[in-house]
């Protein structure tokens, strides 16, 4: 045994030492696979690895550029690797969806690219992979094997970084997280870890064979896992590349923007606060009025004054036989109102007389003038297009709609059906080979899919006729990628199989069990809609056969979250191009959907019950809406032509009711009104004015109000007056015309000014009405005091002659005339206003008007603003089933497209940052503010992240993508599908070609960016999804205006409408001011909707106007009076707010239809006060009380008469109408307005008269005193 020395022992032991250490480095550096040998087995076009085992092999000289490509910021020395040239090509194609997706982010590609670089090419592979399963490679020229399974150790950290660059990173042109295309499920739903082992599963159809990762951050099974360097997404690269945007990288957003807490609702102690003010306000004023009439009821009876007696004017008694009564003692205005009062009591006698002598003159006159007028009817145009009715050329929305159609083209038409199943049980799906039992909605079942297909293309079958031609949805529907692809854009979930039975029915598996099927299809796509490859064992694409992705929730709905297989509905859109500056191609789309409507009515499925809507359906049902309702206007207005030709007749006794009657009278008042009507509209019509709807409903009631009105007061005082002594006929109606005619003018007058001034609306609807209204109104007033006095003398001749009414050749035997008090004059006269003006009821009358104003001014801050449009349609409107469902199961609210007007540079790199929301790009860019405000959807109403045709453009035109390359011979674009050796890159991959395009160079591919179709080899085509969003100028040298566009979320009722347009408004505020160019929004609805930012305000605006308007006329055509103008105001201003409260109780918002009508209620308020309010200026009874009860005496009846009983029974027939407008705007609100009116006019303002009304005019007093003196008049005045 031989001996060794310690020093000897050290020796050998350091000795085996090293030969380990060394043993081992060499072991480290060994290879597991080199080349490429056999094809996949299950995976076609794919090859396996070749097995090899020795030591990794220099790479050739003609691989350095694919690798410096593929796996740049890798240093491997001297460039021995375990892969060859073939691998890595192999490696390029594998990696050009994720390159397309998440090149965005340079971290997060980095990290990806760090782990199949490892995988690949690694010199250290033996240390974190080990071949599991070997084949025979069947090559007799090479002996070897092939690499058919591997084990991948990967370390956790790393695993979780990678997931954690890439997370948040956007595919822009399909609104959805790019992991979602790349993970195989929902990117909610994704994880580092299933992520990984998705990528590396063979069903995936990239991975040849199966990679096992096994994840670990110690080393397993002596394998140390690859745990490589990561970089965060908050971190720029050593190659100069920048950290991710925010949109790609929420830590690189800060904090997430919380939004501002709700307004709270105004409350004091937990109650309305309106409602509290309003009720102390009122008991306040109780209080101080009960006190103020108590006090001068103590008063009066102190100084022994009668019951009747004045409150603050008791000293001034003026009687007609008054000693005190002296013109001297007037004042200045006093007597410039009595010279004014006689001035029009002058000319209208006169002009009376005239009419009345010369009756043939003036109705020849008349007759001419309204012919004239009235032929204007025939250049008639009736405007139909809802957006020439309520939005106005100048309006911001109409302006910003004509810039999007004339840059974009205008938005589709559109057809939708929602499709639900009479069936009611769902359906499990059980995954193979794991997986949690997936619920499937009864309208996903396949037997209900294949129905649908079925209907779906029937519906593309439909053949309609057009001026001798055929027409098919091919010819007008929108085809983004025609000519190259002639398919209809169809928004179905059908078209993630492509439309077809087989494709539905296609299944792999084997004889046990089924691998993949429509379920797995549908569970892939809907996370990935906008993938070409669905990566499960069927490789089917989810695309949409027109070129476009199908987003589940244009296409599902009635599902919760994003859970879409719960669906209860199928959505399915057929876009039809809008052609609306050619007639012919709309007029072939509009017979399509003739058919399309009518095929669909009487289509019929017992599993499917389906609510539809086309385009022009709305429009249709609102003409079929109008025409059914005609019976019911017209048996309307018969009802009052009836009772006004009948009520116009004093009958005496039944010998004389023919002769007594007055039915040829009244159909003459009545023509006279409907010939004012006619002439406006005649006269609008001349001047190209159009007419709506709005003005041919409402315009004749209105006029029948005002004119109706007239027609009583003068007949029904002509029937009270006597005759005087040696007074012909022609001066008594003279006279009688002088006396009411300044009445009627104030009235008509006062509301013509007011329409006219309504006319300053910006609203066409308000406008067009406040116009075509005024006008009808004063040639109204011209003809009654024209042509129907004229008419009124030839009657009362015929009356005088006993000459039977209508039939006026055949007389009656001489009789004398009676002439008596009608029963409604002494109705009013001896009971009404007695009662009223009592003592104690006076106070009573205050009382409860005054808390009907108080309540309404408490709830007029709570009337709904906007117009449901399920009420412009009939009961049995199949539009509103179609509302209701749209209302239930959709939960995707109308696209929104931020436009961009021209004149953005985007050929700098300033002008991209602050537009595109990548790499570089402004943290408060364009596209970054949108996406900000999709992160508060529930407060900004923006559902998605934008489509950013930049942002995608800049990762087509990459260098590393097979995506954007030309023919190098020709220049011309080369598709990505496309294999010829002549197509090179459109950019080197040169440090300055990896960075974006700016200058000419941006220019120079962007129009082939907008006409590169997508296909398998490059997703990001820009064809199908901006062809239309940029609009090249300058024969395609500049870039014009551009879009970008989302989708806002669920939008149900009026509101949301209006809040989120309001929303988008501020949003495109805040992105003009950061880019210091003009962005503005564009949705279809926003045209219809802009109204109700400014209804308030245009509400407030028309009535305060019309108020003033009204106030005006009235205190210079009573003689200058100021009180008594203001005493008018006030009271239509009491009807106008009380309005509002019935509006609220009632239901009825407020909207262009009801500021109509509110503006009309203005109107009728005036003949409803202006008239009691003129005869009690002109009364010289004593007392403001005696004053109020003769004003109240006289005119209450004709007041009564002419408006209330005449518009009640026609009103009520508007409740029998089929159409929602019909009963709610106008049989409600007509109601209100009248009711209101008539308890106003007839008896609140005769008690505000009796207690605070204008002191008597001396002068007028002295001016009757003088002009009654030694007649009969003057006896019946001081009775």
């Amino acid at each position: 045994m031989e001996f060794k020395s310690p020093l000897s022992k050290l020796t050998s032991a350091i000795f085996v030492l090293a030969h380990k250490i060394i043993l081992s480095e060499v072991q480290a550096q060994h290879c597991v696979w080199y080349g490429e040998c056999g094809e996949s087995a299950k995976v076609p076009g794919k090859k396996y690895n070749c097995n090899y085992t020795g030591p990794p092999k220099p790479l050739p000289a003609g691989g350095h550029e694919l690798l410096v490509e593929l796996c740049p910021g890798y240093d491997y020395g001297d460039r021995s690797l375990c892969c060859d040239v073939q691998q890595l090509q192999t490696l390029k194609g594998s990696l050009q969806l994720p390159l397309q997706f998440l090149s965005r982010c340079p971290a997060c590609f980095f990290n990806l690219m760090n782990l199949f670089c490892e995988l690949t090419c690694s010199p250290h592979q033996s240390a974190f992979m080990n071949g599991t399963k070997f084949t025979l490679f069947n090559d007799t020229a090479q002996n070897t094997t092939n690499v058919v399974e591997v084990e991948y150790y990967i370390g956790k950290t790393f695993a979780n970084a990678m997931y954690n660059a890439c997370q948040d990173v956007q595919a822009p042109s399909s609104n959805v997280k790019a992991l979602s295309l790349l993970c195989g499920k929902d990117a909610n739903d994704c994880n580092a870890t299933n992520w990984i082992e998705y990528m590396f599963d063979i069903e995936n159809g990239q991975s040849p064979f199966p990679i096992i990762p096994i994840f670990s951050d110690v080393p397993v099974s002596g394998m140390t896992p690859m745990n490589n360097k990561t970089y965060k997404c908050t971190e720029g690269l050593e190659d100069g590349s920048g950290s991710c945007s925010c949109q790609d990288c929420s830590p690189a957003c800060g904090p997430q923007p919380v939004p501002p807490p709700l307004t709270p609702p105004w409350t004091i102690l937990g109650i309305d606060a309106m409602a509290v003010i309003m009720w102390i306000a009122y008991v306040v004023f109780l209080l101080i009025f009960i006190g103020a009439v108590i006090g001068a009821w103590c008063y009066r009876k102190r100084r022994i004054e009668s019951e009747y007696g004045p409150i603050l004017d008791s000293n001034n008694p003026h009687n007609l036989n008054s000693d005190n009564i002296d013109q001297v003692d007037a004042s200045c205005g006093e007597m410039l109102g009595e010279r004014f009062e006689s001035m029009l009591r002058s000319v209208f006698t006169v002009w009376g007389s005239f009419c009345v002598q010369q009756p043939l003159l003036v109705i020849l006159g008349s007759l001419v003038i309204v012919g004239c007028c009235s032929s204007g009817l025939f250049y008639m145009k009736i405007t139909t297009d809802p957006v020439a009715l309520w939005s106005s050329p100048s309006s911001q929305a109409r302006q910003e709609k004509d810039y999007f159609d004339s840059h974009f083209g205008p938005f589709f038409r559109s057809e939708q059906l929602i499709i639900t199943t009479t069936l009611k049980s769902e359906s499990i799906y059980s995954p193979y080979p794991v997986g949690a039992d997936v619920p499937f909605g009864a309208p996903l079942d396949k037997e209900v899919l294949h129905q649908v297909l079925d209907l779906q293309t029937d519906i593309e079958n439909i053949v309609a006729s057009y001026e001798n031609e055929t027409v098919t949805l091919k010819d007008i529907c929108l085809s983004p990628l025609a000519p190259y692809n002639d398919h209809c854009t169809i928004l179905s979930v059908l078209n993630y199989f492509q439309n077809s039975h087989e494709q539905l029915d296609r299944t792999k598996g084997d004889e046990f069990y089924v691998w993949a099927d429509y379920h797995t299809h549908f569970l892939y796509c809907v996370n990935a809609p906008a993938s070409l490859n669905d990566t499960s064992p069927l490789h089917d694409p989810c695309l949409g056969t027109f070129g476009g992705p199908i987003f589940p929730w244009l296409v599902l709905g009635g599902y919760d979250g994003t859970n879409y297989n719960n669906a209860t509905a199928l959505v399915i859109t057929f876009p039809v191009n809008n052609f609306h500056n050619d007639t012919a191609k709309l007029g072939k789309a509009l017979a399509w959907e003739i058919e399309f409507i009518s095929f669909l009515k009487n289509f019929s499925n017992p599993n499917l019950t389906i609510a539809f809507n086309s385009e022009r359906s709305i429009e249709d049902e609102i003409n079929r809406e109008s025409e059914s309702d005609i019976s019911t206007v017209v048996i309307s207005y018969a009802i009052m032509f009836v009772y006004i030709s009948l009520a116009l007749g004093h009958i005496h006794s039944c010998k004389r009711v023919l002769v007594d009657s007055k039915v040829s009278l009244g159909i003459a008042g009545i023509l006279i009104v409907l010939s004012s009507v006619a002439c406006s509209l005649g006269i609008f019509s001349y001047a190209g004015v159009p007419l709506t709807l709005i003005v041919i409903e409402v315009i004749p009631f209105l006029v029948l109000a005002v004119g109706v009105d007239n027609i009583f007061i003068i007949v029904q005082t002509y029937q009270r007056d006597e005759r005087m002594p040696q007074e012909e006929l022609h001066q008594q109606i003279g006279r009688i015309l002088g006396d009411v005619a300044p009445s009627m003018f104030l009235s008509s007058f006062s509301e013509t000014v007011a329409f006219f001034l309504g006319a300053l609306s910006t609203m066409p609807a308000v406008r067009t009405f406040s116009l075509f209204a005024g006008l009808a109104v004063l040639i109204d007033f011209l003809l009654q005091i024209s042509c129907f006095i004229s008419l009124l003398g030839l009657d009362a001749r015929r009356q005088e002659g006993n000459r039977l009414d209508i039939l006026c050749c055949v007389k009656l035997p001489e009789g004398q005339e009676e002439r008596t008090d009608g029963f409604l004059f002494r109705f009013f006269k001896k009971i009404y206003a007695p009662f009223l003006l009592k003592e104690w009821v006076r106070p009573i009358v205050v009382a409860v008007f005054v808390a009907m104003l108080s309540f309404s001014i408490a709830v007029t801050n709570k009337v709904q603003i906007g117009l449901d449009q399920q009420l412009s349609m009939p009961d049995d409107s199949y539009v509103l089933q179609y509302f209701k469902n749209l209302s239930e199961y959709l939960h995707t609210g109308p696209p929104v497209y931020f436009v961009v007007k021209d004149g953005h540079d985007y050929l700098s790199l300033e002008g991209q940052n602050s537009v595109c929301g990548g790499v570089g790009c402004n943290n408060d860019s364009l596209v970054q503010q949108v996406y900000t405000a999709s992160l508060l959807s529930n407060y900004t109403t923006i559902g998605f992240n934008p489509s950013s045709w930049l942002d995608d453009y800049f990762d087509w035109v990459k260098p590393q993508s097979t995506c954007c390359r030309y023919y190098n011979s020709s220049g011309a674009f080369c598709n990505a599908s496309v294999v010829d050796t002549s197509c090179v890159h459109c950019r080197p991959l040169t440090p300055s070609g990896k960075r974006r395009p700016t200058g000419n160079d941006f220019m120079k591919f962007l129009p082939m960016f907008l006409s590169d179709n997508p296909n398998v080899n490059c997703g990001k085509g820009g064809h199908a999804a901006y062809g239309s969003a940029v609009d090249l100028t300058g024969n395609e040298t500049s870039v014009g205006a551009t879009y970008f566009m989302t989708y806002h979320t669920i939008l149900k009722d009026s509101p949301d409408f209006i809040d989120a347009l309001k929303m988008a408004r501020v949003l495109a505020g805040n992105i003009t001011n950061t880019m210091g160019h003009t962005v503005f929004p564009y949705s279809v609805f926003y045209v219809f909707y802009e109204q109700y930012l400014t209804i308030v305000y245009d509400t407030v605006f028309q009535l305060v106007v019309s108020l003033v308007a009204i106030f005006v006329v009235t205190t210079v055509l009573l003689g200058f009076e100021l009180w008594s103008g203001v005493l008018v105001s006030i009271t239509i201003a009491m009807i106008l707010v009380n309005m509002f409260g019935v509006m609220w109780l009632w239901g009825i918002s407020l909207n262009a239809v009801s500021l109509v009508n509110l503006v009309m209620s203005c109107g009728i308020s005036v003949e409803f006060c202006s008239h009691i309010m003129r005869a009690f200026s002109i009364s010289v009874k004593s007392t403001r009380v005696e004053r109020a009860e003769e004003a109240l005496a006289h005119m209450g009846s004709s007041v009564f008469s002419g408006i209330t009983l005449t518009k009640f029974g026609g009103i009520l027939i508007l409740a029998l109408s089929k159409s929602q407008i019909f009963q709610i705007f106008y049989f409600r609100m007509y109601l209100a307005m009248v009711l209101l009116g008539a308890t106003h006019g007839l008896m609140f303002l005769p008690v505000l008269l009796s207690y605070a009304g204008p002191s008597l005019n001396k002068a007028k007093v002295f001016a009757a005193n003088k002009r009654y003196a030694g007649t009969e008049r003057e006896r019946l005045l001081n009775f």
